[in-house]
C-alpha cells in the first residue's frame, strides 16, 4: 500500500510539472531532462522536434477561436494528437488544417470535442486520472512508463508511444481498468518485437559498459 501511494505521488508530480514550469522555470533541470530522454524510444532530435511542434501548433490556433476554445497538442514521434473543446465544427477543421501544415508532422489525430469549454475542476480530475494511469503502468512491472505518453480529456484517456503488441495490450488494459476512465483512445505506434529491441539497444545499449569487477580472494 505504501509503495502504491509513493508511486502515485511520483506520477502526480510528473503530471504536474508542465503546469508548474510557468511558475518555476528552473524546476526541471538538464539532468532530469536527460534521464527522461535516455529512457525514451524517440531520438533526442525527435523529442526536441515534438516539443517544437507542440509549441508551433499552439501558436497557429487562429485568434478568433482562442477565447472560446481549450486546445491541447500532444506530439510523439511526429504524430500529433489534438484534444480539448472548440465552439463549432469549423474551428475543429481549421485547427486540424493548420496543424497539418507544420513541417515534419506525419499524422494528425483530431479528437477535439465540439461544445462548452471544460471547467478547471474537470481538468483537475483529468490530471488525477493521468497520474493514476501512469502509476499503475509503473506498478504493473510489465512496461516502462517512459515508453507511454498518457493524456486525459473529459475522463477519456489517450495513449501514445512506440511499443510492441504485448506492451500495447498491457497499456490499454491498465488504462481501461483505472477508476474514473470513461473511454480509452489508442494512438500507440505498434512495431515489432525486433524493432523495440533494436530501438532500446540504440538508446540504452550504446553506453560504455562498466569495467569488470576485480577478483576477490578470501584468506
Amino acid at each position: 500500500m505504501q509503495k502504491a501511494k509513493l508511486t502515485l505521488a511520483a506520477a502526480a508530480l510528473i503530471t504536474a510539472l508542465p503546469m508548474l514550469q510557468g511558475c518555476i522555470p528552473v524546476m526541471v533541470t538538464g539532468a532530469a531532462a536527460g534521464v527522461m530522454s535516455a529512457h525514451d524510444r524517440r531520438s533526442t532530435g525527435t523529442q526536441t522536434d515534438d516539443e517544437t511542434t507542440e509549441w508551433k501548433a499552439n501558436q497557429h490556433v487562429p485568434d478568433q477561436y482562442k477565447t472560446f476554445s481549450h486546445v491541447n497538442f500532444t506530439a510523439f514521434n511526429r504524430r500529433v494528437l489534438i484534444t480539448g473543446e472548440v465552439p463549432n465544427e469549423e474551428a475543429k477543421s481549421v485547427i486540424e488544417a493548420e496543424t497539418r501544415k507544420l513541417e515534419g508532422v506525419r499524422e494528425v489525430y483530431n479528437e477535439l470535442g465540439v461544445g462548452q469549454v471544460s471547467s478547471y475542476g474537470s481538468r483537475s480530475t483529468d490530471a488525477y486520472i493521468t497520474s493514476k494511469v501512469k502509476a499503475r503502468l509503473v506498478d504493473s512491472n510489465q512496461i516502462s512508463a517512459n515508453h507511454i505518453k498518457v493524456s486525459t480529456e473529459r475522463a477519456i484517456v489517450y495513449l501514445m508511444g512506440i511499443v510492441n503488441d504485448r506492451e500495447a495490450k498491457v497499456a490499454v488494459a491498465v488504462a481501461r481498468t483505472t477508476a474514473g476512465v470513461v473511454k480509452v483512445v489508442n494512438v500507440l505506434e505498434v512495431v515489432g518485437d525486433d524493432d523495440t529491441r533494436r530501438i532500446d539497444n540504440q538508446t540504452m545499449g550504446a553506453r560504455t559498459p562498466p569495467p569488470a569487477s576485480a577478483p576477490v580472494e578470501t584468506r
